[in-house]
């Protein structure tokens, strides 16, 4: 994902920024002669980029989804990914498959059930990596979505709960749901449908549990870029809504020819219903040519699942094929797109001569690669990085091709053979691939039965359009996406809350042997109550009445202004308030369950700590949404940059920022007379920071070569007592508590030395 965005352009398509590589170039032709202003494209972009609303973006085939997504790819600020139900759809739409992302395996996800003897909750075991992206995600693009079934979107919602606010649906993310539900449809077979229809009233997306949780926004793209034809698109719109008349059925049946064989000058494609049948015909057409077979061995590196493939990989042409080009042209020449259809005039090694019309096209392999995203812990950039290569002719043979397959491809002649047509949406997409209806044979009439509509679709897609957004809308709710943002800046209810949790843990479970440490973080947890969470509150009511002054935030003088100072004020209150806190090592406990406990707790506090630290630096001189997405990505990385532990100041615990406290080694050794009486051990502080961490790091090797516990070589209190009497003797040793017989015998001698070089 590129994050290095130009300059906003009041014109989304603006050529200077296109990108030309991955979708369909005849449809970038008539995007260059688009309406200057296209308003529900406007629309659908803004509020992509400059909302939080949940966005459904819908369209008739041909008005421009894709080719937005790609632009929006090239803008957006937030973290954004991208993925797709099927390998193709995800190729053509430059993401990944939802189930590669998320991990999810194939079968059915059921709230609270096990599935095939699994719990589905157990199929999320991510990679560092992987939990980076997650906790950094602003933004989830899913193209395709009418083929997305509810129970895989319930499956997302869980996993980015999981990592992200497990309190709202999506754990907050926003989602840009991308696809037409006239077209394809979700499959639920007649063993899983039984078993989902207990969850769900459709199989269709929108009856997901979590998006019924949210309030999105419903927008459709109008104008047709695909074909130019109004009569065309008339007779397409009636067959997409299930409107047809006596009139427009005599009008698209005037296209059947059941005797059609197409010009030898020309080149046509059948577009049929079931895969074995575009096999068929294409397997029969090429055994047919007198020509010599040619083969040609795909080159695959790394991850490329098979389903993947845009071709075959072992792929065999003849001269006199026709054939399609499955790759748009990476070239400046852009001689061919992605559909682009034409017939094989001479193979000579790797280079094939493909005739187009009055056009020769000499074409080598080429490449596509399997993407997967990554992060960068110091920028907190979401990219993608190559895992897999798959290198072929970027051809396939094209006398035929399944209606699946041919979503999103445009075609200038087609044969539609759609009499077997078994899904509602399947006429509608077969038709729409075509530019013209003079472009147009039917080899099965149409007819009532096969052009079918899910009535579970019109009710909704009739209840959506009735709240379709407005330009006024739009300021409303850009407005309160910012206000919603700037009051969660100053909002310290949540730190609030985990500190006062952690100084709960702190006072049970340390309090014994780290007192000044507990103490502390009671201290703190009150002085962030008064000088850091009331005083916000008042701010957010401060922003409350401010935010109506203006319609946008950059004109709102008065509160840019006061967001300037309370940024400044709360970066040096809070770190003074809780920075001392993350310069301390975490004291060490040697209960494991109660040790994890603390360790995440902690961890999660100083993960929002640093958060609001990396926001207030990024926007103490202005708040923009710019910076706000960076260091809010920035701070969410996981993984820490490497630095020399030499080189970092720790504060001593309950002490100084010294690496020893002053004591230090001329501290006073007490002596007893007597093997049995144990010396009194003051726990308040840990005076020798540096023999505290050598015993430490001793203790740990010697568990790791016994194979047991940490705690089962030496009890924590028992370090600390060596620490500030530091004895010299076997004796003196043996005054420590939890120092016994048995344990000055196997450990004695290693303590004993440990002592001395400290002193030395």
């Amino acid at each position: 994902m590129k994050n290095e965005k130009g300059k906003e352009k009041n014109d989304m398509f603006s050529s200077k920024n296109f990108h030309l590589s991955s979708f369909n170039f005849q449809l970038f032709l008539t995007f260059a002669h688009m309406e200057p202003n296209n308003a529900e494209l406007e629309l659908a972009r803004n509020y992509a980029l400059y909302t939080h609303r949940n966005i459904f973006l819908t369209g008739k085939a041909g008005t421009g989804k894709t080719t937005f997504l790609r632009r929006l790819q090239e803008e957006s600020k937030k973290r954004m990914i991208v993925v797709a139900p099927t390998g193709v759809a995800a190729i053509n739409a430059g993401g990944v498959t939802i189930h590669s992302f998320f991990q999810l395996a194939p079968g059915l996800f059921l709230p609270g059930k096990m599935v095939a003897g699994r719990e589905t909750k157990s199929h999320y075991t991510f990679s560092k990596q992987k939990i980076n992206i997650l906790r950094s995600l602003n933004l989830l693009v899913i193209d395709e979505i009418s083929m997305v079934r509810a129970d895989l979107l319930d499956a997302i919602d869980d996993v980015l709960r999981r990592y992200q606010d497990r309190s709202k649906p999506f754990g907050g993310v926003q989602l840009l749901l991308i696809g037409d539900l006239q077209q394809l449809a979700p499959v639920a077979t007649d063993t899983e449908w039984p078993l989902l229809k207990e969850f769900y009233q459709t199989p269709y997306f929108f009856s997901s549990t979590a998006l019924a949780q949210t309030d999105f926004v419903y927008i459709e793209l109008k104008h047709v870029y695909r074909q130019q034809d109004d009569h065309f698109v008339k007779l397409l719109n009636t067959v997409r809504d299930n409107r047809l008349t006596p009139a427009i059925m005599q009008a698209l049946n005037a296209r059947y020819r059941p005797q059609f064989q197409p010009p030898a000058d020309e080149d046509w494609i059948v577009l049929t219903t079931h895969n074995h049948q575009a096999q068929q015909l294409n397997t029969r057409n090429l055994e047919a040519l007198p020509t010599e077979p040619v083969n040609f061995t795909a080159k695959i590196t790394g991850e490329f699942p098979e389903t993947s493939h845009p071709t075959d990989a072992q792929l065999t042409l003849k001269v006199g094929a026709q054939v399609m080009f499955c790759k748009n042209d990476p070239s400046t020449a852009k001689a061919f797109y992605n559909g682009r259809i034409g017939t094989i005039e001479e193979i000579n090694g790797e280079k094939v001569t493909v005739r187009c019309g009055s056009s020769k096209i000499v074409v080598g392999p080429l490449t596509w690669t399997n993407t997967k995203y990554t992060t960068d812990a110091a920028t907190g950039t979401i990219s993608e990085e190559t895992v897999g290569t798959f290198t072929q002719i970027p051809l396939r043979t094209a006398w035929a091709i399944t209606i699946h397959k041919s979503q999103g491809l445009t075609f200038d002649r087609a044969i539609i053979n759609a009499g077997r047509a078994f899904s509602h949406g399947q006429v509608y997409v077969a038709l729409s691939r075509c530019r013209t209806l003079e472009g147009l044979v039917l080899s099965t009439p149409i007819t009532p039965d096969i052009i079918t509509t899910d009535p579970d679709v019109v009710m909704f897609n009739d209840q959506a359009s009735a709240s379709i957004p407005t330009a006024e809308t739009y300021i409303r709710d850009r407005r309160s996406f910012i206000e919603a943002i700037l009051c969660d800046i100053f909002d310290f209810s949540a730190i609030s809350m985990r500190l006062r949790y952690f100084s709960r843990l702190a006072a049970e479970h340390l309090s014994n042997y780290f007192p000044a440490y507990a103490r502390m973080v009671a201290s703190m947890a009150t002085q962030v109550d008064s000088e850091l969470m009331a005083v916000g509150v008042k701010f957010q009511q401060q922003i409350h009445q401010l935010m109506p002054l203006s319609e946008s935030y950059s004109e709102n003088h008065s509160l840019r202004e006061r967001v300037r100072k309370a940024t400044a004020y709360y970066a040096k209150a809070t770190a003074q308030s809780l920075g001392e806190l993350f310069e301390q090592e975490l004291p060490e406990i040697d209960n494991a369950r109660i040790r994890e406990q603390v360790e995440n707790e902690y961890k999660t506090l100083r993960n929002d700590y640093n958060e609001k630290m990396a926001i207030f630096i990024a926007c103490i001189n202005e708040f923009s949404l710019d910076a706000y997405w960076d260091a809010k990505a920035r701070a969410a990385m996981t993984e820490e940059t490497t630095k020399k532990k030499a080189t970092r100041k720790r504060k001593a615990i309950g002490f100084s920022l010294s690496d020893d406290a002053s004591i230090g080694s001329d501290a006073p050794v007490r002596k007893r007379s007597s093997r049995s009486a144990k010396a009194v051990i003051d726990y308040e502080v840990i005076r020798n920071q540096t023999l505290y961490r050598n015993i430490l790091a001793w203790r740990k090797t010697i568990a790791a070569q016994k194979k047991l516990p940490a705690s089962y070589i030496m009890p924590i209190h028992t370090i600390i007592g060596i620490t500030n009497m530091q004895p010299r003797t076997f004796d003196e040793l043996l005054t420590i508590p939890g120092i016994g017989d048995k344990t000055a015998k196997d450990y004695g001698a290693d303590i004993l030395e440990l002592v001395a070089t400290y002193h030395t």
